[in-house]
């Protein structure tokens, strides 16, 4: 049989493209039904411009993903449906430990309370992930995008011997995550219609010309320069008066290392004998880095005071700092690929901004099944917050 992470790999694994907002997850099969406006029929859970997700899909679905969440010695197939949970009781009862002795067993209501919970992560993953995978559905029709049921199959064949290089294999995680081919095949066109939706949002941003290179150019400069960077040897100690006695060691001639290792606090460059190679200028407190950066090549300095203690450091080696122009930046080879690359992600964060924006005004749910994607979800109250006590005021 395979594995409990495949099974849940293969029914509830997402898909992270379009910026984490096209999410597809779930292989689904959706029996979705056109209707002609008005309010939800109580055999739906969403409506979405017109179109209908049953109550029939959702529960499939929620068993499915039951299945891939449960306990593995529970009985396969038992879903926590309100409004009773009458099976779900029954099976958390048979699978609870005897209570130890003098003490109550667990009630049907703490039970059913367990039950209670669980369907609710499961109602909002499902109904996420359908109404996403419905989108997505929606979006490719808009778009004119369509995939030949003879491609789907040729994917999805590749696919299913990679992961199941033997027909016993693929059979038994049929039967282990009670999906069918259908539903594996309706997962695998939803893949492939996200990713023709992706190559075209991301179409425009293969065209690059100098000026998209100038503006990326001045709006991350920093990504073309390299700071002036030196190597150190360093000791650190909790006092100045300790850090006095180390400097005059080593102006006595003593080795670094030897010095290191009777005064410094250091961890880190302790364990290296005080070596502390490519400081960054700008990466220390102000005093440290102004000291560094202003000391002249092996000669001791310091003390010099900071947070972590006293400093007394030897600059061994210094790199100066180096910046190229934009003149030199539009000559190498990589930049095109570089802001190819810029474009394309804020393309996509855009259009997923206004695709998420513009299919939740047109998704209305079924009280019950209410999530964040419905346009009717209303976010719960935040917490309130503690009081802060009184600051105290400014004596002097």
């Amino acid at each position: 049989m395979p594995s409990k992470k495949i099974i849940k790999e293969f029914v509830l694994r997402p898909v992270t493209k379009l910026a984490l907002l096209l999410i597809l997850g779930i292989a689904i099969i959706l029996v979705f039904v056109l209707s002609s406006g008005g309010s939800i029929s109580k055999k739906d859970v969403a409506k979405i411009d017109g179109t209908t997700i049953s109550k029939t899909t959702f529960n499939h679905w929620v068993t499915i993903a039951a299945r891939a969440a449960q306990d593995p010695k529970a009985k396969p197939g038992i879903v926590p449906l309100p409004p009773n949970y009458i099976e779900c009781i029954a099976a958390k009862k048979a699978l609870a430990p005897k209570p130890v002795k003098g003490q109550p067993a667990p009630s049907d209501a703490q039970f059913k309370l367990q039950c209670v919970q669980q369907f609710t992560q499961l109602k909002d993953q499902v109904m996420t992930l359908l109404i996403r995978s419905q989108w997505i559905d929606l979006e490719a029709s808009e778009q004119g995008i369509e995939i030949s049921d003879a491609k789907v199959q040729t994917e999805f064949n590749k696919a299913r011997q990679q992961a199941f290089p033997k027909s016993k294999q693929y059979a038994e995680f049929l039967k282990a995550s009670g999906q069918t081919e259908a539903d594996l095949l309706f997962r695998q066109r939803s893949q492939m219609l996200e990713q023709k939706i992706t190559q075209k949002v991301q179409k425009v941003s293969t065209n690059v010309s100098s000026a998209d290179i100038s503006a990326y150019y001045k709006k991350n400069q920093d990504q073309f320069n390299q700071p002036a960077t030196r190597d150190l040897k360093v000791i650190v100690t909790k006092t100045e008066a300790e850090a006095n006695k180390a400097k005059a060691m080593l102006t006595s001639g003593a080795s670094f290392s030897s010095v290191v290792k009777k005064y410094s606090t250091d961890d880190i460059s302790k364990k290296a004998g005080g070596k502390l190679p490519s400081v960054k200028q700008g990466s220390q407190e102000d005093s440290l880095d102004q000291a560094i950066f202003s000391a002249k090549l092996n000669q001791i300095q310091g003390p010099v005071k900071t947070a972590l203690g006293y400093y007394v450091f030897e600059v061994t080696k210094q790199t100066a700092k180096t910046s190229q122009s934009e003149a030199e930046i539009k000559k190498t080879s990589q930049i095109k690929q570089t802001v190819i690359a810029d474009k394309a992600q804020r393309a996509l964060a855009a259009f997923g901004k206004s695709y998420q924006e513009r299919w939740k005004k047109l998704t209305e749910c079924q009280v019950g099944y209410i999530v964040a994607d419905c346009n009717n979800y209303k976010a719960p109250p935040s917490a309130p917050q503690a009081p802060q006590a009184p600051q105290a005021p400014p004596t002097g």
